[in-house]
């Protein structure tokens, strides 16, 4: 399935239906009088957050989803029916922008959230809704209510615990086929990979994180350059970040410093983010040079890890390091989420 984290649509709830005019009249009753029934409620369109989809694919092929209109009113005081809700399923991730693609609508982080899109229209009154005292024959019944239109934009930011960050060939992808059952494309020319992926990373027992890969950042990302940029919405949500270094280039710290101007000019919260340095590739360098390299690192970035994808140097302490702040992480939402479900008093019951 082709990967896709952008598309934009076009909606459409339902108008409201008609209002009748109508009066009674039946052989052997002697008072008619209005009868004209209501008409019914247009649709709404929904958007909600699902787990089976992990990518926009679909929203290239359909673009418009327009709910059912409301049924008009018909005699005998017969109201119309309502118009049938569409509900439009997103991956978990997914925020939800108006045209401008700046203003937010909704944000749908959460597996099952739901919000609403577009609020169909009521349904215009009939004529026995303008009886009254001084009017018993009104001649008059509302319209339905127009529908609402509207433009929005997808935009998903997987959902993932751990950012993969660097220049293009730091090894990214190949660490993550190392460490999880991903299958990324590997190549030795830059931009090799064109979409984030996803890796399940299994660290013992019980105990796995998500690492998300994106395509490599180049300087001058923020301004547009390259292809990077496009994606490092996918990390936003990561609880920490793990920074590739390549060992095999000349000067280690300015390949460091060139991708974090690039995050802090994309956003000062995605910076702030902990982070993780490791040089990667110390199996294609000697070890004089791999610690002249350490060295400069460490000037610039602090603590260094030193690992290898490909022979897999360094990379069960780095991992249990990643599972550690991972576990930190989900421990804190754990125990804020179960305190607020405590009982107050224990009630002293065992089996």
């Amino acid at each position: 399935m082709k990967f896709l984290d952008r598309a934009k649509i076009y909606i459409q709830s339902g108008g409201g239906g008609n209002g009748c005019l109508s009066f009674r009249r039946e052989k052997y009753v002697e008072f008619g009088g209005p009868d004209g029934g209501d008409g019914g409620d247009g649709g709404h369109v929904f958007a909600e957050a699902v787990d089976n989809l992990n990518t926009l694919i679909d929203y290239r092929y359909q673009q418009h989803f327009k709910a059912e209109r409301g049924h008009n009113g018909s005699g005998r005081n017969r109201t119309g029916a309502d118009g049938a809700d569409i509900t439009i399923p997103v991956p978990t991730g997914t925020v939800i922008y108006e045209e401008d693609e700046e203003t937010v609508i909704a944000d749908l982080d959460v597996s099952g959230k739901r919000v609403l899109l577009a609020k169909g229209g009521n349904g215009g009154w009939g004529n026995a809704r303008f009886k009254s005292s001084t009017n018993q024959a009104p001649r008059k019944a509302n319209p339905g209510q127009l529908p609402e239109e509207r433009t929005i934009w997808l935009k998903l930011k997987l959902i993932a615990d751990i950012g993969l960050l660097g220049l293009p060939n730091a090894g990214k992808s190949t660490f993550l086929a190392a460490v999880s059952a991903a299958k990324p494309k590997i190549a030795d020319y830059p931009f090799t990979t064109l979409h984030p992926q996803l890796g399940v990373v299994r660290v013992g027992l019980g105990r796995s994180f998500t690492l998300a890969d994106i395509p490599g950042l180049i300087e001058g990302a923020h301004e547009g350059a390259g292809i990077g940029d496009r994606f490092l919405g996918h990390v936003e949500r990561c609880a920490a970040l793990l920074h590739l270094v390549d060992g095999t280039q000349s000067d280690v710290a300015g390949a460091y410093t060139t991708i974090r101007h690039e995050l802090e000019m994309y956003s000062e919260d995605l910076a702030a983010r902990p982070e993780i340095v490791a040089l990667n590739k110390i199996d294609a360098i000697d070890d004089e040079e791999m610690a002249e390299k350490q060295s400069a690192l460490e000037i610039v970035a602090g603590k260094v890890h030193l690992l290898s994808g490909v022979t897999g140097q360094g990379v069960q302490p780095l991992l249990h390091q990643l599972m550690d702040l991972t576990a930190k992480r989900r421990g804190e939402e754990i125990s804020e989420a179960a305190a607020s479900e405590l009982p107050e008093e224990d009630d002293g019951w065992t089996p």
